[in-house]
């Protein structure tokens, strides 16, 4: 893995695949890491032909953590959300979009395919709108366009994301808590076994663990707002990816942005929910190179 400086920070990557293939860009969710996009799903778009880019986000992994801020008081927030007021924030979605296209021109890339899933989805999407000159193709997975009125996550899959751990909790403690949460919004079509999450939980928490980050990029999301009328300016072809049991982020979800995105194509995938079960990895590694050679 690599670095560089890009949008005023420094982002950790990867990139692998032939030079000379289009480029995929895979953009991670809230709190997580380039890791936490499968190596086997990275292997399959490669064996396809594609050059895939995976990077941290800022104030996650091994990118830059935006120290100088403190944690946000997050329950002041959601208040000020729920009330549609405005929200104060050291950074938005729009700066990480930034991020993106500013590690593009480091690494001398002038277009790519951009992908994202969860809040990697939002900043896709917010990529998508503001970048349109770099965004080839836009892949929104298991995302939102953030409009007020859509169905809220399950309180289940709400309350095993935001109790989290204390900052002095045990490695075992923080495994134990991840593995809960994805068994919570995991896919109950494709449930992952334990051993194996409890595994790769704690490979990706030894590499870093970033709590206060991961507040700071939910207050980025809340602070960001709709992105409705941004939808509706997206050029860049659109695949819409979701699953229709996804606790967190429900199916609804995802027909909205489809449905807001000129010409965008919706893809529901029975038994999945918030996460990327192997057994789905074929399909949409399938899905996404597809509809990228679509747009060559």
């Amino acid at each position: 893995m690599s670095r560089a400086a890009a949008n005023g920070i420094e982002l950790e990557y990867d990139l692998q695949g032939p030079a000379r293939g289009p480029v995929v860009v895979l953009i991670m969710g809230l709190g997580m890491q380039l890791v936490s996009w499968p190596q086997a799903l990275v292997d399959l778009l490669v064996a396809r032909g594609l050059r895939v880019l995976r990077f941290d986000n800022r104030d996650a992994g091994l990118s830059t953590q935006m120290a100088a801020y403190p944690p946000p008081r997050l329950s002041q927030a959601f208040m000020r959300a729920a009330f549609n007021l405005p929200i104060a924030a050291p950074y938005r979605l729009e700066d990480m979009a930034g991020d993106t296209a500013a590690l593009l021109d480091a690494l001398g890339i002038g277009r790519a395919h951009i992908v994202g899933a969860s809040m990697g989805g939002m900043i896709a999407q917010t990529m998508a709108a503001r970048h349109r000159e770099r965004s080839v193709t836009l892949t929104s997975i298991m995302s939102t366009s953030g409009a007020r009125g859509l169905p809220p996550p399950r309180i289940e899959a709400f309350l095993a994301l935001t109790r989290r751990p204390s900052k002095a909790a045990s490695l075992d403690k923080l495994v134990a808590h991840y593995v809960h949460l994805f068994q919570v919004i995991g896919s109950p079509g494709y449930p992952t076994p334990e051993d194996e999450l409890r595994a790769r939980m704690r490979t990706v928490l030894a590499r870093a663990y970033r709590p206060d980050g991961t507040a700071r990029q939910m207050l980025a999301i809340l602070a960001s707002g709709s992105r409705s009328y941004e939808l509706t300016t997206i050029t860049a072809p659109t695949l819409v990816i979701h699953g229709k049991s996804d606790p967190l982020i429900p199916s609804a979800c995802g027909v909205d942005v489809a449905n807001k995105v000129p010409g965008a194509r919706l893809e529901l995938i029975d038994g999945m929910g918030h996460d990327l079960p192997a057994a789905l990895l074929p399909r949409l590694a399938e899905l996404i190179e597809a509809h990228c050679r679509s747009a060559s």
